[in-house]
């Protein structure tokens, strides 16, 4: 067994295959894929419902994704999570999608039927069931603010608090273009008043201190989706200054190290979680599209904290 799969062993994959058991039928494709914890939950949750079969890494580089993808069907591969950067070019590279999936424009999921590659995407309930979880409160009652909603985790997560009708929703993108054509998107969705005062219900904003700091105090929640904090040495998304006790803060990151921003959150006095629980969550539902049956989540759970 390898840690870490490629294209060329996908190509000869009845040679690298053919000693591996149980068998490989499920993988997570990513450009890195080292860091994935997925096959930790996922493995955990073959073993705890007795499926004779494992989940594993591979690194496929974008210009790799297509022909990786059209392998599949053809070796008995049950499906397959898609991570960093493939998210946006999968969901056009499906035979079919599920509704979330066309209307998000990504996908964290593909399962098989046949010979046919189905997207979808469980970043969004995901999300919605972490911060459940995490802070004990529904998306629906919350003003949230979106770190990064060019593509990927971003989008479905915006895209999560608009079907579920949050109170606001401000989205903050370095590309400003990008957040504009989402908020686009979103804006049947904020078309009742809900909030009195002087602030819209969907707004975007740039990515400057001072437009956060005026927001952040119209704000619940907020939520880092951008790469910021995969690295120690990386600046918080959010000027430190402008946190506040108020605050609930969410990184989407999940490494067991404590990210520059949630360091920043204890030190403000405010409530803030990884995204250790949208993991587990998001995998939870990947497992029950691949099978049809409940995911063990506290199995799942169990091994991605021991891991």
């Amino acid at each position: 067994m390898k840690e870490i799969y490629t294209l060329a062993d996908l190509k000869n994959w009845e040679k690298t295959a053919r000693n591996i058991d149980p068998p490989v039928r499920l993988a997570v494709f990513g450009d890195p894929v080292a860091h994935s914890a997925s096959p930790l939950m996922q493995n955990a949750a073959l073993h705890a419902c007795a499926i004779d079969a494992q989940y594993v890494r591979f690194h496929i580089i974008p210009q790799e994704l297509e022909t990786a993808l059209r392998l599949l069907p053809k070796l008995n591969f049950i499906g397959v999570n898609l991570t960093t950067p493939h998210k946006a070019a999968a969901h056009g590279l499906m035979d079919a999608l599920d509704e979330r999936a066309q209307r998000i424009g990504a996908i964290n999921t593909a399962s098989i039927d046949g010979e046919k590659l189905v997207g979808w995407n469980t970043d969004g309930f995901g999300f919605a069931r972490a911060i459940r979880s995490e802070f004990s409160v529904d998306l629906r009652d919350l003003r949230v603010m979106v770190l990064g909603v060019g593509g990927g985790a971003g989008r479905a997560i915006a895209w999560q608090c608009a079907l579920e009708r949050c109170e606001r929703l401000v989205l903050v993108n370095r590309a400003l273009v990008k957040a504009k054509e989402l908020e686009r998107e979103l804006a049947r969705y904020f078309t009742g008043p809900r909030l009195l005062g002087p602030v819209a219900r969907l707004e975007t904003i740039p990515w400057e201190e001072s437009p956060l700091r005026f927001q952040l105090s119209q704000i619940d929640l907020v939520v880092n989706a951008t790469p910021l904090g995969m690295n120690q040495t990386d600046p918080s998304p959010v000027p430190i200054s402008l946190l506040a006790p108020h605050l609930m803060i969410f990184d989407t990151i999940y490494k067991s190290v404590s990210t520059p921003l949630l360091r920043a959150t204890a030190d403000a006095g405010a409530r803030g979680a990884n995204g250790l629980a949208m993991l587990l969550h998001q995998g939870a539902l990947a497992f029950e599209i691949w099978f049809n049956r409940p995911a063990p989540i506290a199995e799942m759970r169990q091994a991605l904290v021991a891991g």
